[in-house]
């Protein structure tokens, strides 16, 4: 486990307070130009790792991304989940349930849509919501949301004991950074449309929802399923850390290209 993965991965069973973490830090980086090479090497690795992910066709990887508004979800799948082919990546977006979804348990809707073997899953927020939103908002009760931090755990045991590798990361950022991505959103006209005056009503609960993320992080990192808090002020930061973990643990998986039963030296084709 390198210098990055350890020092940004929440320890299971470690109570999180995310005011004692600085957004903008650098932990294992450098600096910016170093940070590049380096993720540049990573995303290579990734595509050669995912090849492999395919061809074997046993396993496959889940990559959740959480953060608040401008925490940078679109943007590391831009800059980073690239390294990937599309023929074998899905990205889901998860929006507030609606149809079969309300008439489903709230893991129905994310349990359909997890990667088959051999394929990479990225979730764009995810079952994570429940007990995010949903508490900032007062949606459900305390009692009910409470409890699905075990019903969350037990589900993501489920699934990686069926052979999908759970990789967790809350894209960190200040307030004040929240504030100026906001105020370029504004300022630049083919990024108007990413702006809505509810973002700063979302704004007003900063609060809130910070002590929402420590509880489902302090709550649900696990040593089947870990949570990695990323600093993420920086984008290229952001992207050396989450690249470096990615290829961390597909190098891990000690994937193999599956046996042939013909000998490819003997086949002639006319």
């Amino acid at each position: 486990m390198g210098t990055i993965t350890k020092s940004l991965l929440v320890k299971p069973g470690k109570k999180l307070e995310i005011s004692t973490i600085d957004a903008g830090a650098t932990p294992g980086a450098k600096d910016k130009a170093e940070a590049l090479k380096r993720t540049a090497k990573h995303l290579e690795r990734m595509g050669e790792l995912q090849y492999r992910l395919y061809a074997e066709a046993k396993r496959s990887l889940l990559i959740v991304l959480q953060g608040i508004d401008a925490g940078g979800k679109d943007g590391t799948i831009r800059h980073v989940m690239e390294a990937f082919n599309p023929l074998s990546t899905e990205v889901t977006a998860f929006k507030a349930p609606d149809g079969a979804e309300r008439r489903h348990d709230y893991l129905w809707r994310v349990h359909k849509v997890l990667p088959e073997s051999g394929r990479i899953g990225i979730f764009n927020r995810s079952h994570y919501e429940d007990v995010l939103v949903v508490r900032v908002h007062d949606l459900v009760p305390k009692e009910t949301w409470k409890k699905r931090y075990r019903h969350i755990n037990e589900f993501e045991r489920m699934v990686t004991d069926s052979g999908t590798i759970i990789l967790k990361f809350f894209l960190y950022v200040s307030k004040d950074e929240q504030k100026e991505r906001f105020e370029e959103r504004l300022a630049d006209p083919t990024k108007n449309w990413k702006f809505s005056m509810g973002d700063l009503k979302e704004r007003e609960r900063w609060d809130d929802y910070m002590a929402a993320f420590e509880d489902a992080l302090t709550n649900c990192s696990t040593d089947y399923a870990p949570w990695y808090l990323i600093p993420a002020n920086k984008k290229w930061y952001r992207n050396l850390a989450i690249s470096e973990i990615i290829t961390e643990t597909l190098e891990g998986m000690n994937l193999k290209f599956p046996k042939v039963e013909l000998d490819p030296a003997a086949v002639r084709i006319d």
